[in-house]
């Protein structure tokens, strides 16, 4: 995304890639495109005040928007589709939590119903207190949609290289990049927009690498398994949401865990992980075939406060980056795309102060 912006604003764009484009965690991605981030706004405006809190979820509405326009746009061949959201109460004791939510929603502008345990029930035939139904949202193919953009990118004029980004020399007039071929490319900035995967010169106290899962059931017989197949989700401890496909498949994702980041753990727990996504899919749609077709996992980037990290990196003047992107992560890619095109471009804007790379743990999440 960040690569497809510049090279649209016409700057001279190389991209170096160790990995074939979009295998790491996009790969894994279930492709929710939520304006709702994984921390509610109430507990946001808790950590930063209700302006700050608003101006935000704001801005991941409007991105939500803005890439389905670009998407159409670009003619990129990604199955997005516009979609609402259901944000679920997870128990009865969520019920006064999820009213005062949709109070502050309704305070900063954004669309949305709360919908009671019987009008919840009777619309989707869900067995919870209550939750949250909301316009805006959309889902896609998140590998269609990153080798879409890197190939608009590529046409464009960027430069794709397979290399790894070893060193950063900042002693010129312009940043060195020392790849391990032996090659370097001269740059006026750099942006390290790398996954979960941050160098030592990066340091943020609020980043942390989780795993989370996935399973994809077969498809399901008609009629499709609830009304307009909205997106589902609950902030559970160990997170669930629930999506459809083009295909009637049933995608469920979620039990997160921050212990487990490496291949051989992720794989061990995997069994035990699918079987808590398919009874918690059982358990929310007892009439659904909840039977995993595909089981997979994924590692990424998420931070304390749910926010991203944008912008530049401390005490390296030409350095800007993008991590830390958790469940929002293709919402948050295209705000970073916004925020680091607009600093290049000499411009800024209130927001663009909301993501500090450096910013420290909230008091009150210490």
């Amino acid at each position: 995304m960040v690569a497809e912006r510049l090279v649209r604003e016409g700057r001279d764009v190389c991209i170096v890639d160790r990995e074939r484009p979009g295998m790491g965690s996009t790969a894994a991605s279930t492709a929710m495109l939520l304006w709702e981030i994984d921390r509610p706004l109430a507990s946001l405006t808790e950590l930063y005040g209700f302006e700050q809190a608003a101006r935000i979820y704001r801005l991941s509405f409007e991105a939500v928007r803005g890439l389905r326009s670009l998407v159409k746009q670009r003619q990129i061949a990604c199955r997005m589709r516009a979609r609402n959201s259901l944000y679920l109460a997870a128990d009865t004791t969520d019920v006064h939590a999820l009213m005062k939510e949709h109070e502050l929603r309704a305070r900063a502008g954004l669309p949305g119903h709360f919908l009671d345990y019987q009008t919840l029930r009777r619309q989707f035939g869900i067995d919870r207190e209550a939750a949250l139904l909301s316009p805006g949202a959309a889902d896609a193919d998140p590998l269609c949609l990153a080798h879409g953009l890197t190939a608009r990118a590529v046409k464009s004029g960027a430069r794709l290289f397979d290399g790894d980004a070893l060193r950063y020399d900042a002693a010129g007039r312009r940043m060195a990049v020392t790849l391990d071929n032996g090659h370097s490319i001269e740059a006026d900035w750099v942006v390290l927009a790398t996954g979960y995967v941050m160098p030592d010169f990066v340091a943020s106290e609020i980043h942390r690498v989780t795993t989370t899962w996935a399973v994809a059931t077969p498809p399901q017989p008609p009629p499709r398994q609830w009304p307009g197949e909205a997106l589902i989700w609950e902030a559970t401890e160990r997170y669930l949401y629930l999506r459809t496909t083009g295909d009637h498949r049933i995608i469920v994702g979620g039990g997160d865990d921050d212990a487990i980041t490496e291949p051989d753990d992720r794989a061990k727990a995997t069994r035990d992980k699918c079987r808590y996504l398919l009874t918690s899919l059982s358990r929310l749609l007892p009439d659904a075939a909840a039977c995993a077709e595909t089981a997979w996992s994924g590692v990424f980037g998420t931070t304390a406060d749910g926010l991203p990290l944008i912008g530049p990196v401390p005490d390296h003047p030409r350095i800007l980056a993008a991590y830390g992107y958790g469940g929002n992560g293709i919402t948050f890619g295209f705000i970073a795309a916004q925020l680091i095109a607009g600093l290049i471009g000499g411009r800024h804007a209130p927001w663009y102060d909301d993501f500090p790379v450096d910013r420290p743990l909230p008091g009150a999440l210490k």
